[in-house]
């Protein structure tokens, strides 16, 4: 029999090691971040908050992530990310279950804005992390598979919401046990992540010593050959036309994202009048369809090794089909159609996008425009909850709500196509291209 290649076999053993916990660690991230648009069903009628109430509380989460994105980033990069990883999960925990006792608009913007700042650098955290573990051509892979948390978050925290907020203990109502059990998970993971997690293949006594050492050597000769091409400090990465496009890539596809998320629940209640549980389980419907999808396109795009288009065209999607969902009318199950289709854009682009990054960039450099992505990125996830609570507030209706994320997605994709298409890292050997011909590949 002949012995299997040892790419595959240690892309293989990283995979099966580390993959299922990041995964998990993701759901539980992003359920605590979104929950609060399943509690928004009735929490918003005990506490009397407005659309706009909630639009703005639910988005002002993303200014505290801003605020400590970049240098939780870097510290992944030069300290440690299981330690970092790990501390943010147990000060995020704390903080979501403290959501659940909120009582006034006040201590509803607080909690989320602290929130918020607990979870900075999880994401663009993990991201870095990956990269320390996948080669190039492994990446888009191995980006999905970690993102594909974010559609099974939903579709499983869509019922689990529902369940939850039928628990009536204590004198206090689901909304609020919702709220506080699922942030429970995010500090027993916390803990365990300072054991099971390791920072580094040379560290790694899970591996074998071969192993080991051919991805040690391989991702440095990957450093190696991108400071070859041409290095670049922390402060002149952060300036390079393209990590501003990516930065405005992200603002405008997050804006449309969050806004669609955070109302979609409310969104979908209005419109067939189900009861609180069978909207949790309709809402569901959209991130269910997504997977496949997320997965087949970020396979692709490592197959192929180009990055841009299977960035661009998901993101395309979500504006045609955001825009033909509001022409469905009052039919419930075109409208649901709509939005399945647009929620697989909205995820389908996220592993060719954050594998952008890594095509110019390597250790600090890397580490700080990720987290410049995506710190300045998530501000539209406070611009999009809060534009359709406040359009919907004016109008009495969600469709210029929606329109304004149609538009927020359609310029994101214009702007993915802005970015030039003069550097690449080749699939097969992950070297930089030194001269590439006219069109060659992002």
């Amino acid at each position: 029999m002949t012995p299997e290649p040892i790419a595959e076999r240690t892309r293989r053993r990283v995979t099966r090691r580390l993959m299922p916990f990041l995964f998990v660690l993701y759901i539980i991230a992003y359920l605590d971040r979104v929950n609060v648009s399943y509690a928004g069903l009735e929490m918003t009628k005990d506490l009397g908050f407005s659309n706009a109430v909630f639009g703005f509380g639910a988005g002002i989460f993303f200014v505290g992530y801003f605020l400590l994105e970049i240098p939780g980033t870097i510290l992944v990069e030069l300290w440690s990310a299981r330690k970092w990883i790990a501390r943010i999960m147990i000060s995020w925990g704390i903080l979501a279950s403290a959501s659940g006792l909120i009582t006034n608009a006040s201590q509803f913007y607080w909690i989320r804005f602290l929130l918020g700042a607990a979870e900075a650098g999880f994401f663009p955290g993990i991201i870095v992390y990956l990269t320390h573990w996948y080669r190039y051509e492994d990446r888009g892979k191995a980006v999905a598979m970690f993102m594909a948390a974010i559609p099974i978050s939903n579709i499983l925290g869509s019922p689990l919401s529902g369940l939850l907020m039928k628990i009536d203990w204590l004198g206090l109502a689901g909304w609020r046990w919702l709220l506080i059990l699922e942030g429970i998970p995010a500090v027993a993971f916390g803990v365990a992540t300072l054991f099971y997690l390791t920072d580094w293949p040379k560290d790694a006594k899970w591996l074998p010593p071969d192993e080991r050492d051919w991805l040690t050597r391989e991702l440095e000769e990957e450093k190696r050959t991108k400071r070859a091409a041409k290095p670049l400090r922390v402060w002149q990465a952060l300036r390079q036309r393209e990590v501003v496009l990516l930065t405005l890539v992200y603002f405008f596809i997050v804006t449309a994202n969050y806004g669609f998320n955070f109302f979609i629940p409310k969104i979908v209640q209005k419109l067939s009048g189900l009861s609180t549980f069978q909207v949790t389980l309709v809402t569901a419907i959209p991130f269910l369809a997504s997977l496949p999808v997320m997965l087949l396109v970020g396979w692709h795009s490592d197959h192929t090794g180009e990055r841009r288009w299977h960035t661009a065209l998901p993101i395309l999607a979500v504006a045609v089909f955001l825009t033909l969902s509001q022409w469905a009318a009052d039919n419930v199950v075109l409208a649901i159609a709509m939005f399945s289709i647009a929620t697989m854009g909205l995820y389908s682009y996220l592993p060719s996008f954050w594998s952008l990054p890594t095509t110019f960039l390597s250790e600090a450099a890397a580490a700080a425009c990720i987290g410049l992505i995506n710190s300045v990125g998530n501000l539209g996830g406070f611009v999009g909850p809060y534009a359709v609570g406040f359009l919907s507030n004016r109008t009495g209706s969600y469709a210029a709500g929606v329109y304004y994320l149609v538009g927020s997605a359609a310029l994101s994709a214009l702007l993915v196509l802005l970015l030039r298409r003069t550097r690449r890292l080749t699939a097969s050997t992950g070297i930089l291209a030194a001269n590439p011909q006219p069109g060659g590949r992002y």
